[in-house]
């Protein structure tokens, strides 16, 4: 009977000390969080849906790179898909172009220390940011850079939901094909993308870069804006966002667990009479993230909204709409990590031939999905509700 006693105090005093850490941790990146901000921009966007077409495009704008290439992913798998990626990286750093590659620790950490070694040889520098540290381990471990961004010489930008790795280009058969929305990106907004980049490769490398002045670059028609994210403001920012809408919110996300306050101004908006769809997979690329959505998407159908799963491959877009007059696209899904947690940054768009765009892509991908109907929803199986309970539990950890 000692012997349970004592594992139960250990076990005890173990989610104690983590809880410990991680609310500590969290409380003390809120106190040393300095905001920045971003004007509207001008430039031209092109939305990208295909991950075949986008690779097309992004793998030609870096063969053609002439003096710089800044890269953050999240992701960057050990595939052959991957290697492709850092050839060309490598060709580029050997004609002398200077080549920066930034990785989340834990997103990249499958990455081959023998590529790391060929990359640093051939002159890339390369960082790994958000390695879990101390006195916070938890905390850190939890609070991913969950960015895609990619700056080419000054002029060129991507940022988006997808990152390197088969799956992406559709040789997952179990995800395939995958659905995306990534936006290619040249204009006045190159230098908050450049910013942003920077800010997290001086906090991973632990020491300042000599500011340089970039190319000068041509305006463009389309407005736009990035907001940059750390966990900090996100929920209000996207509750005005909401509470703003007179008529229509569409959202497409992989992931739908969204926060208390943003769950009620949704059903306000509907209450209202603001017309919402949501977009989310029925396939899943995590376990219980899907069962851990729906009692958030029953209070949208129990509103009068309507939810559509997508059925051909795996959804993994971050989009909303409202009223047709503001489109936020990036890399922050609609859940609780990428709005509490998770280091993220998405464009605001305002030109209405862009948003057109994305409407179209949406129209398109909703034919392709079921509508949900809150009777199914609340008639799902023991395994669906037991899935749909432990979710709710570790729902800020999904």
């Amino acid at each position: 009977m000692g012997w349970f006693i004592c594992s139960l105090l250990v076990i005890v005093l173990l989610i104690v000390w983590c809880c410990a850490d991680f609310h500590l941790g969290l409380y003390m990146h809120k106190k040393r969080w300095k905001k920045r901000s971003y004007p509207k921009r001008k430039g031209h966007l092109q939305l990208i849906t295909n991950g075949s077409d986008l690779f097309d495009i992004y793998f030609k704008d870096l063969r053609e790179a002439k003096s710089s290439i800044h890269i953050l992913f999240y992701i960057v798998k050990n595939d052959r898909f991957s290697q492709v990626f850092w050839d060309v990286l490598m060709e580029k750093a050997k004609e002398g172009v200077k080549v920066r590659l930034l990785l989340d620790w834990l997103g990249s950490r499958h990455v081959p220390k023998k590529w790391i070694r060929a990359a640093h040889n051939c002159g890339i520098d390369i960082a790994f940011c958000h390695v879990p540290r101390l006195p916070f381990l938890i905390f850190t471990l939890q609070q991913r850079n969950h960015r895609k961004i990619t700056i080419i010489d000054d002029r060129i930008g991507y940022l988006g939901g997808y990152n390197i790795g088969k799956e992406y280009i559709d040789l997952d058969p179990k995800l395939a094909p995958w659905r995306d929305y990534h936006i290619r990106v040249t204009g006045e907004g190159i230098s908050d993308l450049q910013n942003e980049f920077m800010v997290d490769w001086e906090r991973a490398r632990k020491k300042k870069v000599p500011v340089h002045d970039g190319p000068s670059v041509e305006s463009g028609e389309m407005l736009h804006r990035f907001y940059p994210a750390e966990g900090i403001g996100v929920e209000s920012h996207l509750l005005k966002l909401i509470d703003s809408a007179k008529i229509s919110i569409s959202i497409g996300t992989p992931y739908f667990i969204p926060t208390e306050a943003i769950m009620a101004s949704l059903e306000a908006a509907l209450k209202r009479g603001v017309s919402i769809t949501v977009l989310v997979p029925n396939t899943a690329d995590h376990a219980i993230v899907k069962e851990a959505s729906f009692r958030y998407l029953r209070r949208v159908l129990a509103g009068g909204g309507q939810v559509y799963q997508f059925e051909k491959g795996f959804f993994h877009a971050k989009v909303i709409i409202v009223d047709g007059k503001i489109c936020d696209i990036g890399t922050a899904n609609f859940d609780r990590r990428s709005i509490l947690l998770n280091h993220e940054i998405n464009c605001y768009i305002y030109d209405k031939t862009f948003i057109a765009d994305v409407e179209q892509a949406l129209r398109e991908d909703i034919t392709h999905s079921h509508l949900m109907s809150l009777e199914k929803l609340k008639s799902v199986g023991f395994r669906v509700k037991l899935k749909e309970w432990l979710g709710w539990i570790i729902k800020d950890l999904l």
